[in-house]
């Protein structure tokens, strides 16, 4: 774009030591375009521009992607790798040492082998994240299985995305996030969006949403808070926390019976009507409120809305995923898209906002207990074969589907996992029921700890490794579009510290495994290794040449070879992926959430996001702007609820449930519903939420029920002094 060549000019005008290397965000899943500016005298990184020519979102940049930048160059960076000398000081900053790589690779590698040779290859386990490249994540999962022989390895995106993919999965046969581009969203008739606070969580997407009113359209939020974007919908759903396989089964019950299913689509495509068309009949509007706490005029409004409307968007994020039923939720709003026809075409479609910065690829190429590359199934013995045969393994050496995230650290606990390497994740604060999964950390025989920064969960390792900050090293990830895009690097690495891809490379060499990781000696041959190891499966990469990538600024993932450019839009052959292509439209019986509230525990607690911080804020709440812009986290309190309990603003109150308890100081408004209240989740230590939510877990997705639990909150006792 002329705008963007025009503020380049200037820009190098004005800074003749400079460059400005095109990447994209660390952060959530829009990768939101940018421009980093690095000194060319001292190869450090000095701020930011954003990039107007990145087509999803123009220019745009939250506050955490303005300073994100930031976190490369900060004293709190971990510089050599460390190791613990006092095993009592465990959970703790203290009782490390400086160390060289050469003496924490052979520490690490005489505690691996020992504790198998003991106790045979899975009690090992690995678990890693999904703020990681494409290349990272794929080379976890193959050093998981073929370094280290290991069936114990999953990832932080079963905290974050698994129930969107089960979902898709069952009713599409295929799980990719959205099924049409981001720019198409402005140009959709309505959008009916569930379970996102998107104006903080995603908000350079909402230009395009004000855009779909702007031009006479409609915007339906599904929220238990009133949220900035809920504040503006034309219909706000305000639901009680964990029933929203209710209120979208009241949705489709009106969409078939006031004539809004497409009957042609729905004959020829799907399969499942008619099961599901009985089952939702129970869900008339007022039999839907007395479930979701919605006034039964508004369900049948939003019916109405979505229903007309020419085109529409069915979107949603955490606040339908993270629950014991996260899957049918997903499959539930999804058949609101299947049974009105509303998908498969350009303007109409299902898509999930993705939380991570690489949530969609980073659970499609391996980390997850039961795949491998390409979104292949471990569990099917041709995959498996496909897989091996690339790797140069036998079948046989493959080892055995593992399990969820959450049942890792059961079994931690249960002594039957011993060691751990843990890479670009903090569970010891975004786990659930914080203080089982914390004493299970404290518990393992060895931990190893890959990251940047001294985590809460880096407290618990006997070893750190400094690993590098996405700035310095560059690859391949997946936005929540589906579309494959190239973070480029800026700075070269800072001290001592190593991209976790060469890390894994010099340990599978030390642990003997060289002969399958030694040809790897640049970030550009392990792409060129993850792109052959994806072909031919669901999630074919293979096609994605970065050349390709940074010619069309994105290549959306199928792609299956040099000449194509991509998929864009999904199903537009109204060809699905399960085995008789068409889609599943799901009878889905309605489940309460785990926990219910009770005398003891009258109240409903959901958690989420604030627009300053990420995830466990291991990196934002290192920032000074973002730490200064929320320094702690709060309660949310109706002022019904803080006059029954005499709660002032801002006063310090106990929030407890069956599993812990914190003191959070208190925001009283009206934005929230009266039986809830609401804590954000990127806080450590005694701070954070994760210490009270539920770990009951989804069937399907093995997905925790972060959004909804009981609890009780009440007045803080005064000390005599």
């Amino acid at each position: 774009m002329q705008r963007d060549k025009f503020f380049k000019e200037v820009d190098n005008l004005h800074h003749p030591n400079e460059t400005l290397v095109r990447t994209h965000c660390s952060y959530c899943g829009m990768q939101c375009g940018m421009n980093l500016r690095v000194n060319t005298k001292t190869n450090k990184i000095i701020g930011v521009e954003p990039r107007y020519d990145w087509p999803v979102t123009v220019g745009k940049m939250c506050p955490k992607g303005v300073t994100a930048y930031q976190q490369t160059n900060h004293d709190d960076r971990l510089l050599k790798p460390l190791i613990r000398d006092d095993k009592s000081l465990k959970g703790t900053k203290l009782g490390f040492r400086e160390a060289t790589w050469e003496e924490a690779y052979d520490h690490i590698v005489k505690n691996f082998q020992k504790l198998q040779k003991d106790y045979g290859n899975d009690s090992l386990s690995v678990f890693s994240g999904v703020s990681m490249t494409n290349e990272k994540c794929y080379l976890t999962g193959k050093f998981a299985r073929v370094a280290l022989g290991t069936r114990y390895i999953d990832y932080n995106g079963r905290f974050c995305m698994s129930s969107a993919a089960g979902g898709f999965l069952r009713s599409f046969g295929v799980d990719r996030g959205s099924t049409l581009p981001w720019t198409d969203i402005h140009e959709t008739d309505c959008l009916f969006i569930a379970g996102s606070n998107t104006a903080e969580c995603h908000p350079t997407s909402m230009f395009r949403i004000w855009n779909v009113q702007e031009r006479g359209g409609y915007l339906i939020v599904a929220d238990p808070r009133e949220t900035p974007i809920a504040r503006r919908a034309d219909v706000h759903l305000d639901l009680r926390p964990g029933t929203d396989l209710a209120l979208a089964n009241g949705i489709l019950n009106l969409l078939i019976e006031n004539g809004f299913a497409d009957e042609e689509f729905v004959q020829n495509h799907t399969n499942g009507f008619e099961e599901t068309k009985e089952l939702v009949k129970q869900f008339t509007p007022e039999y839907t409120s007395e479930i979701t706490g919605v006034a039964p005029e508004k369900i049948i409004r939003a019916a109405e809305l979505y229903g007309k409307a020419p085109n529409a968007v069915v979107m949603f994020a955490r606040g339908i995923e993270q629950q014991h039923k996260g899957v049918d939720n997903v499959s539930a709003y999804t058949n609101m898209a299947l049974v009105t026809g509303k998908i498969g075409r350009a303007k109409s479609g299902v898509a999930t906002f993705t939380g991570q910065g690489n949530g969609q690829g980073g659970r499609e190429h391996g980390q997850k207990s039961d795949l491998l590359p390409g979104y292949r199934k471990i569990t099917n013995p041709e995959h498996v074969k496909e897989v091996c045969q690339f790797w140069g393994i036998t079948p046989e050496e493959m080892p055995k589907p593992g399990v969820s995230a959450y049942e890792m650290f059961e079994l931690m606990d249960q002594k039957v996992i011993r060691g751990l390497y843990l890479l670009c994740s903090n569970p010891a604060v975004s786990a659930p029921n914080l203080n089982f999964v914390r004493n299970a950390m404290k518990n393992l025989d060895f931990m190893v700890c890959s990251d940047f920064y001294l985590s809460e969960s880096a407290e618990f390792a006997d070893v750190i490794l400094p690993t590098v900050t996405w700035s310095e090293d560059e690859g391949t990830v997946t936005n929540l579009e589906g579309r494959i895009i190239k973070i480029n690097k800026a700075q070269e690495p800072l001290g001592e510290s190593k991209p976790d891809w060469q890390i894994q490379v010099e340990l599978a060499e030390r642990l003997g495994k060289g002969k399958y990781f030694s040809h790897l000696k640049t970030a550009r041959d392990v792409a060129d290794e993850f792109r052959g190891a994806t072909k031919g499966g669901y999630a074919d990469y293979s096609g994605a040449t970065w050349e390709k990538i940074e010619k069309q600024d994105g290549v959306f993932w199928p792609c299956k070879s040099e000449e194509d450019e991509g998929t864009p839009h999904m199903f537009l052959d109204k060809k699905f992926y399960h085995p008789d292509g068409k889609a599943k439209i799901c009878a889905l019986p309605y489940r309460p959430p785990a926990e219910e509230p009770c005398e003891q525990y009258p109240l409903r607690l959901t958690t989420g996001r604030v627009v300053y911080h990420y995830l466990s804020g291991n990196q934002t709440r290192r920032i000074q702007f973002l730490r200064d812009m929320c320094p702690e986290p709060y309660v949310e309190v109706h002022p019904e609820t803080a006059k029954k309990y005499n709660i002032e603003h801002e006063e310090r109150v106990r929030l407890f449930t069956r599993r812990g308890e914190a003191v959070y100081k208190v925001k009283i408004t009206e934005a929230i519903r009266s039986d809830t209240v609401f804590v954000p989740y990127h806080f450590g230590h005694k701070e954070s939420i994760n210490l009270l939510t539920n770990p009951a877990l989804d069937p399907m997705s093995r997905m925790p029920e972060f959004k909804a639990c009981a609890a009780q909150i009440e007045k803080q006792s005064i000390k005599k002094v």
